[in-house]
């Protein structure tokens, strides 16, 4: 099979389409034939030789893709040969074909096709394990997206909405404010030019939940925009990973913080993820209530093309990579 691999860390032209062996499925995998994947930032990171992937893990990029089962490994049940799914990877997916353990893999929704499906995995899980397992947005409250035009953040303005929140985010362009307006959301604050701090203050009483991808640089201010028994969700460091924290205001505000990923937890663990975002997120995107937000599609050979999209931050929504044509 064909499949992106890293020449050595650095730019995307290290990013080569070349020829490397088929995958074989073990026991509780299967095998998928891919139809596609997406680009995420970590695929970015780890191209730089930032974000090596977890121990067992493919060393081909790639955290989700959608596509057709062609082999069964030894004991996966509810699953047949030729079912189309989409599934969260730990590595892989930039390829023509990927194993992956059945508890890691979804039907596809009604209402989607095949190849807009590989928007989907990566950021539902993100979301749903973040915004509502952890954090227990509730219907009334107000959530913070951080990043509102990208793939995490186009996807969670959606949820918090299906789930009866306020929604507030950011992004850098009024354009890139008004699409995520048109996606729902309720208060939109351009951090090129506005403390997003001072305008909840001004139109809120703070954000009962924020979900974040900046981490050390947006610290202090989050804890800042949070209302009393307000929930801090970490999932990025694009803004750094350390810095001084206030223990004071976090514990005034009865403020909780967490930090996850989703790549290096053990299968297990984001087996159960999968399951709740099948049983719960599953039915919204069904109905339409949620629904993937797909940029730019390229091909899969033209790997290097979409790294430059998401680096040069023009994309809203996701990037997919089309494994034919």
């Amino acid at each position: 099979m064909h499949a992106i691999t890293i020449r050595e860390p650095g730019g995307p032209e290290v990013l080569t389409w070349t020829e490397v062996p088929d995958p074989e499925p073990g026991p509780g995998e299967v095998l998928v034939e891919v139809a596609a994947s997406a680009v995420n930032r970590a695929d970015l990171m780890q191209r730089k030789g930032l974000y090596p992937p977890p121990p067992g893990a493919s060393d081909i990029l790639g955290l989700e893709c959608s596509g057709t089962i062609t082999a069964l490994g030894d004991g996966v049940e509810g699953w047949q040969l030729g079912d189309e799914v989409c599934a969260l990877l730990a590595g892989g997916g930039y390829a023509e074909k990927v194993v992956v353990p059945a508890v890691q893999l979804l039907p596809i929704p009604a209402e989607v096709g095949l190849v807009t499906a590989a928007a989907l995995p990566e950021v539902a899980c993100t979301v749903w394990s973040n915004v509502v397992m952890i954090a227990s947005l509730r219907e009334g409250e107000l959530l913070l997206i951080h990043g509102g035009a990208g793939g995490i953040g186009t996807h969670a303005i959606q949820v918090g909405k299906a789930l009866g929140a306020t929604v507030a985010v950011t992004a850098g362009s009024a354009e890139r404010l008004e699409r995520c307006g048109q996606l729902g959301a309720d208060i939109t604050i351009n951090y090129r030019d506005q403390d997003f701090v001072e305008v909840l203050k001004k139109e809120t009483g703070g954000a009962d939940v924020i979900l974040d991808n900046m981490g050390a640089s947006y610290l202090d201010r989050n804890i800042d925009a949070l209302a009393p028994g307000g929930r801090l969700a970490i999932i990025g460091m694009q803004g750094g990973t350390k810095t001084e924290i206030n223990l004071g205001k976090v514990m005034a505000k009865r403020a909780s913080i967490s930090g996850t990923t989703l790549r290096a937890r053990p299968v297990a663990e984001k087996g159960t993820v999968v399951a709740a975002v099948r049983e719960f997120l599953w039915p919204l995107v069904a109905q339409g209530s949620v629904r993937p937000i797909v940029g730019q599609a390229i091909p899969m050979a033209e790997a290097a093309d979409a790294h430059r999209a998401l680096d040069e931050g023009d994309v809203f929504g996701k990037v997919l990579l089309t494994a034919k044509g």
